[in-house]
């Protein structure tokens, strides 16, 4: 047995309302977000310089000396894990060559990424080891660790900045999702809420912020893996009420996206069918989205949340959270010793 807990995020008690636009505040967002990317791409730039330096000195060490490199990092020295270490080397050399001679080195900053991934299950295999020093495992861990967040900083930078990503991305095509869920209300009252972008960081956990711009257009912030955020400009290209909406991504984006969403009646008078459907560009394309899946932020995993707390808001009032995401660790079904403050309640909720 659980015991339901309300959200706190605060805001207007009503979803509904019609968005004001603001030329002038417009025009600072685009001034502010140009900025950003001049500094992002020197900075992104910068750094995948100095990793990619650092990949070739690396790589080099592992391939002519892999029996010490293997001993230094606290490895069994057998022959395993020194064709192991030779191969890291190599991929390290090869890596780094990319990131110092490609005109938009995004993808192999993102190739970095997943490299530290694989290279952080060997030592996850070697610290289970009877047969390796415990010490030199966790050291070497924590090292691999902290140049894999300088790692993911230069490939959002060079993603944020347009750095000839845009290419590689429609290449490599987009990703894509689709899910659906019935919730007990009619098609207008679900349309409502969803048509003001602004309610919708209420149920997407991604989402930091949403800004309405005019009645087409928003400035979203979303959260992304290891902490990072990507921002980007939508606009509304088919609105049909109580029945579909349409938007898609600018140009700008930091991740190019579009979606859809549609309210058909249930059957029998059940409600409403909500069928969402998106497509998406991954910052470092399909790596990109291997290392999201990894932290649990790939889309799909998100859209199945987002949909269910939008049930929640639509049926119930507000989002529920269970006692377990109440109190850390194994322990019986309890209440919070505080009791929250009250969320506001959509309005169109039963009481």
């Amino acid at each position: 047995m659980t015991t339901a807990t309300q959200d706190t995020r605060a805001g207007d008690a009503s979803f509904a309302g019609k968005p004001l636009g603001n030329s002038g505040r417009d025009a600072g967002w685009a001034r502010e977000r140009e900025t950003g990317h001049r500094s992002g791409r020197g900075d992104g730039e910068r750094l995948a310089r100095a990793l990619g330096l650092f990949s070739i000195g690396l790589g080099l060490a592992q391939v002519l000396t892999p029996r010490g490199v293997t001993r230094a990092v606290g490895l069994e020295d057998d022959e395993g894990n020194r064709k192991t270490m030779l191969a890291i080397g190599l991929r390290e050399m090869a890596t780094g060559v990319g990131l110092l001679t490609r005109q938009h080195p995004t993808t192999f900053a993102w190739g970095r990424v997943a490299g530290d991934v694989m290279d952080l299950a060997v030592l996850g295999r070697a610290f289970r080891s009877d047969r390796t020093d415990k010490n030199r495992v966790g050291a070497a861990t924590a090292a691999v660790l902290g140049v894999m967040v300088l790692d993911v900083i230069a490939g959002q930078k060079l993603s944020h900045s347009g750095n000839g990503v845009g290419a590689e991305r429609r290449r490599q095509g987009g990703i894509k999702v689709k899910k659906s869920i019935t919730i007990n209300q009619p098609p207008e009252k679900a349309y409502s809420l969803w048509r003001n972008f602004e309610n919708l960081p209420r149920f997407m956990a991604h989402l930091e912020s949403v800004r309405v711009m005019d009645d087409r257009r928003s400035y979203w912030k979303a959260k992304a893996p290891l902490g990072a955020t990507v921002e980007w400009t939508a606009e509304i290209t088919e609105d049909l009420p109580n029945d579909l909406i349409e938007w898609r991504s600018t140009e700008d984006a930091d991740v190019p996206n579009s979606g859809r969403v549609r309210f058909v009646p249930a059957p029998g008078g059940r409600g409403t069918e909500v069928h969402v459907e998106l497509e998406y560009d991954p910052p470092g394309g399909v790596i990109g989205a291997t290392i999201a899946k990894l932290f649990g932020e790939e889309p799909s995993q998100q859209v199945d949340g987002d949909l269910r707390r939008f049930k929640q808001v639509l049926e119930v009032g507000e989002v529920v959270h269970s006692d377990a995401s109440v109190h850390r660790g194994l322990h019986p079904a309890r209440p919070s010793a505080e009791t929250p403050p009250l969320a506001p309640r959509y309005d169109g909720a039963p009481s």
